[in-house]
């Protein structure tokens, strides 16, 4: 099918044609704008697994009742090197992890995989750091802080990000500008 031109013909009734005005268009990021803001809530979902399937968890109901302050550190996979040997061992042994309130870590993984990692990881638990799988990726979906990693990890996985939850909302977001990077969401950047 061929498609017509449409020619505008001058009438007595016409009105002069006047050019739109252009739209400023947003400068590029590489991480768009994460859907998380400061000041809201944790989304109220039991879609996270601690050690089990079984044993669901929703991170709303964890700072609703009893400590309502704490982190929520975001990693792209359990086991990954970044992760083990530089990011969330900077959690682990930070002098001020005790004050930080209830720390919780989440991945898109499943809750055995989280387990073994966190028995690798921390295994008295002196910590207090609980290891929570996301394995439908929904929590990370739901903060929007997921990015496409199928070359690397074969599926969706979170960005790496921390957020500081104080009254049970977010107090201050960090997230890595590339998605994986480990600077600032360091705990020695989000404790400070």
């Amino acid at each position: 099918m061929a498609f017509r031109a449409l020619r505008c013909v001058p009438t007595s009734l016409s009105r002069p044609m006047v050019a739109a005005p252009l739209r400023a268009s947003r400068p590029f990021h590489s991480t768009p704008r994460a859907f998380v803001q400061v000041g809201d809530a944790v989304p109220d979902m039991d879609v996270l697994h601690e050690d089990s399937p079984a044993n669901k968890v929703s991170l709303a109901h964890e700072f609703g009742t009893g400590i309502a302050n704490g982190l929520i550190i975001g990693v792209p996979a359990a086991f990954s090197g970044a992760c083990s040997q530089k990011h969330i061992p900077s959690y682990i042994n930070h002098p001020n992890i005790a004050d930080a309130g209830q720390v919780f870590v989440v991945s898109v993984n499943d809750a055995f995989v989280m387990k073994a990692w966190a028995d690798q990881l921390d295994p008295t638990k002196e910590s207090g750091i609980r290891f929570l799988a996301d394995p439908a990726g929904e929590f990370t979906k739901a903060l929007e802080l997921g990015f496409e990693a199928i070359p690397v990890f074969g599926n969706m996985r979170a960005k790496r990000y921390a957020l500081v939850i104080e009254d049970g909302k977010v107090k201050s977001i960090h997230v890595e500008p590339d998605n994986t990077g480990t600077d600032a969401t360091m705990a020695d950047k989000v404790l400070a």
